[in-house]
Formats: structure tokens, sequence, C-alpha cells
């Protein structure tokens, strides 16, 4: 705000600036995440894996936001990398890439909440080409809510944020902290008041694209959580796991099987994997015939679907379901053409590996649909 009282000041004028820095409070109080009532459906936009930067797709990227926006959500959850740039230990972190996440990822939506990915944060020796750009970007999301100092902290770019009826969690995966001492407490707080519970963190707890031990740690830990969906990205593909419940110490995992996609809350965690708004696609290991990387006969058991296609969810949460909804987008009829979002188009394994956009025809089109029903209710009028 100008500086507009000098030393020689009115009464009026003193007045005036009283009643305009007034006005700002309201505004900005106004715009307080609470201020979405608890039993109003809440609509999230979820997207993971965009494609700013060279070593992406970007019309993939324009066409996945272009479709997302048409949904009008009050939340936009990304699940990290917002950034692919080209150069080796990168010194700075452009203008333009930051300038174009404002224009598509912030100034669109009221409500954000960002996941560092490994290509956001500063490069490192086994992430060499991270883009550093992770400081500007989380300057431009929602605040997290405050809390009461405790002995029990979240790190640096974790928290929680409660808009309408869900708590919304975000971890950070670089490295990996069980979050259990500090979580664990809101989430049953959170669960006692009725609200929803989601959390994102951007590398998968489980996934078959490029699998990673993580039964005994970090699946583990978030089973243990209860929380209704675990969000993640990394993975450039859409993955759905049915509700999974803790693993056990022989590594197997409980899960509840839905061929209908509804499912009923409590009976376990639903994780998705969110990775196609404009990353090029890698194969899954096993279409890659990569057997170190292959998850083992547990994990594929607990898969619901899997595709590789840029796409983005749309969450519907009301007081009494949360209904789910991951579009598929699709930039022309045929994506044959070596020209696509590819990662290495060239490689062989291409010419066995269909992508879910093949023959299908521009735009966008519901893909995957699942729901969670709180258990003894009517669902007739939400």
């Amino acid at each position: 705000m100008r500086k507009f009282i000098t030393k020689n000041f009115s009464f009026t004028t003193l007045i005036l600036f009283t009643c305009v820095s007034l006005v700002y409070f309201v505004v900005d109080a106004i715009a307080e995440p609470s201020s979405k009532n608890h039993s109003d459906t809440l609509t999230v936009g979820v997207v993971g894996d965009t494609g700013i930067g060279e070593r992406a797709y970007h019309p993939g990227f324009i066409a996945v936001v272009k479709a997302l926006r048409k949904h009008h959500p009050d939340l936009l959850l990304h699940l990290g990398d917002f950034v692919y740039q080209p150069k080796m230990f990168p010194q700075t972190c452009p203008e333009r890439y930051l300038s174009e996440i404002r224009q598509t990822l912030v100034d669109p939506f009221k409500y954000k909440l960002f996941v560092p990915g490994d290509n956001d944060l500063p490069p490192k020796i086994d992430e060499p080409k991270g883009s550093g750009c992770w400081e500007k970007v989380d300057e431009m999301d929602s605040n997290f809510d405050s809390y009461p100092t405790s002995i029990h902290e979240p790190r640096a770019y974790e928290g929680t944020m409660i808009i309408g009826n869900t708590l919304i969690t975000i971890l950070n995966t670089q490295p990996w902290q069980d979050p259990t001492a500090w979580l664990s407490p809101r989430i049953k707080k959170a669960k006692n008041e009725g609200l929803w519970t989601i959390i994102a963190l951007h590398e998968p707890a489980i996934t078959t694209a490029w699998y990673l031990e993580k039964r005994d740690t970090v699946l583990k830990q978030l089973t243990a959580l209860k929380p209704d969906l675990v969000f993640s990205g990394n993975q450039h593909s859409y993955e759905r796991f049915h509700q999974i419940k803790e693993p056990k110490q022989d590594r197997s995992i409980p899960f509840e099987l839905s061929k209908s996609g509804d499912y009923l809350k409590g009976d376990g965690t639903i994780f998705v994997i969110s990775g196609g708004g404009g990353a090029y696609f890698k194969p899954f290991a096993d279409q890659q015939g990569y057997k170190k990387r292959i998850a083992p006969k547990a994990v594929f058991d607990a898969l619901a679907t899997r595709a590789l296609m840029n796409h983005f969810l749309i969450l519907k949460i009301g007081q009494t379901k949360l209904q789910a909804t991951t579009y598929r987008v699709c930039l022309e009829q045929n994506t044959k053409d070596k020209k696509n979002p590819r990662w290495k188009p060239n490689k062989p394994m291409w010419n066995s590996i269909r992508l879910e956009c093949e023959g299908q025809k521009k735009g966008m089109t519901a893909f995957d649909t699942f729901q969670i029903k709180l258990k003894n209710k009517t669902y007739e009028n939400n």
C-alpha cells in the first residue's frame, strides 16, 4: 500500500487510511480456506507432473490445464514436478517458467496446495537437473493452517489445510520421513469431526510403474494413519489401487476389491498415482521388460486400473460421499506419430505399447470413476 501519510496529514486523510486498511484486512480474512462451509460440496482438481520446460510435452500440459479449468474447482492440488528444465546443475530458475506457472496453475484458482517434486528442488548429484524453482513456486500456493507449537512439528514444505469438509495433508518425500508423530493427532481429530482425509506426496508408496520396495516403510506408515485417499505423482502415468489396508509381516497387502469402484469409508485407503499433466509418458517396468523394477504379485493384485495418458482428476466431496472422476485428455485422433509425448520414442519397446488415446477422439473423456460412501447412511440427496 502506498505511503500517503505525510508530516502535515489531515484528519480526513487519516480516516481514509484507516478505512482502506480495514477493507484489506476484511478481504484477506474472507480469502481464508475456512470460508468454505462444512456442508458444501467441495470440488478439488488434482494434477501432477505438468509439462513446463524443455523436457516435457507442452501441448499435453496446455490441453490438460484448459480441460481442468472447465470444472471450476475450489482447490487445485498439484502433486509436484512443475518444471522439467534441460540443464545440468542450473544456477537459477528462469522467470519464464515461473510466469507460466503463475498464469496456468495459480491465478485461475482461488485455493492451491502444491507438493514439492524432485524436479522442483535444487539440483544434487543424483538429481542434476533439479530446477531449483521450488522456493518461488511454494510462495504461490495457499498457506497451511497454523497450529500451536508442539514437540512434534512437520518439516519444511509439509503441513495441513482444512477446507470445507476435508483435511488435506502435504508431505515431502525429498527425503522421506515418517510423519506419524505430528500427523496422526490431526487426522484423528479430523475424523472425529466428520472430515474426509486426503494425503498428497510426490513419490508413491505403491506403484506398478517403477517399483521400489516400500511395504515395510512408507506404505505401512501411511495406511496406519487410515486416510481416505493418498495421491502421488512422479510416475508419468495413471494408476488407481483398491482400498488398501496395512501390509502384513509377510508383505501381503489386504485390500477391498470393488469392480464397480464403490467403496465404504473406513475399509482402507485408496492410493492414486497421477503423473499425466504433461510429462513424457514412461512405460511401466513390465512393459519395458525391466525385471528389477517390476512390482510383485501382491501389488498387482491390489491394482484397479492403470494407463499411459494425459489426465487429471476432479473430486466432488460431500458430507456423505466422496466422488472422483479421472478425465483422459486426448490431443488428436491417433497418437502413433513419433512426435507425441512418448519418453525416448525411438525405442523398439513402443512398437508394442499402447497409449490410451490411440484411436480416440480429441478432447476430454471420463476414464475412471470411483466413490467412497459413509457407512449406514442414505445417499440420495448428496
